[in-house]
């Protein structure tokens, strides 16, 4: 048996399935100029990894690994879609108490915030929305739980930036639907 030929399967697999899975991403995420330049790489490594498998089917060792390598690509390349980061999201954070200078601290650490006044089930709750590139979405809900260890805090990306402050502050390095090319 040929071990070489089975790390080779399950490397290119891991390979291409890594950059499809980066390609969807940035699809999704509107970088269609780099997901289209990725995916010329992505089908190479493709029609190179499957003329491999179909060359050695007489074994079922490659047929696995093929199946491994496909598994370990999809996790690695969310894992590097994880670390680049790619985007911006928008944290609601909801306190219990209204008195807090949260928003003006916030403000202080270079974030944009809209905060206003809401009525919770037990009062008065002061609610705010902060708008973040995703690379800086942890340093943000270390500085919330740092003053607010029981604020209650809602993550999700937005599709869109139109206006605002991040638009202002932006204008320039976005295309006109607000995302980075």
């Amino acid at each position: 048996m040929r071990y070489e030929i089975i790390f080779i399967i399950m490397f290119i697999n891991v390979l291409y399935v890594s950059f499809f899975t980066l390609r969807m991403i940035l699809v999704i995420k509107g970088y269609r100029l780099f997901a289209s330049l990725l995916s010329v790489i992505e089908v190479f490594v493709y029609l190179k990894g499957l003329t491999i498998v179909l060359d050695n089917l007489d074994n079922s060792i490659n047929l696995a690994a093929y199946c491994i390598g496909w598994g370990m690509g999809v996790y690695l390349g969310s894992k590097i879609e994880e670390y680049l980061a790619l985007g911006y999201v928008t944290l609601q954070v909801v306190v219990d108490s209204i008195e807090l200078q949260l928003p003006s601290y916030i403000r202080e650490q270079g974030f944009g915030v809209t905060s206003w006044t809401a009525d919770g089930k037990d009062g008065k709750r002061l609610v705010m929305q902060v708008l973040t590139k995703r690379s800086n979405e942890q340093k943000l809900l270390e500085l919330i739980h740092s003053r607010v260890p029981k604020a209650f805090v809602i993550s999700y990306e937005p599709k869109q930036l139109i206006g605002g402050f991040w638009v202002k502050q932006l204008k320039g390095r976005l295309d006109p639907r607000g995302i980075d090319e």
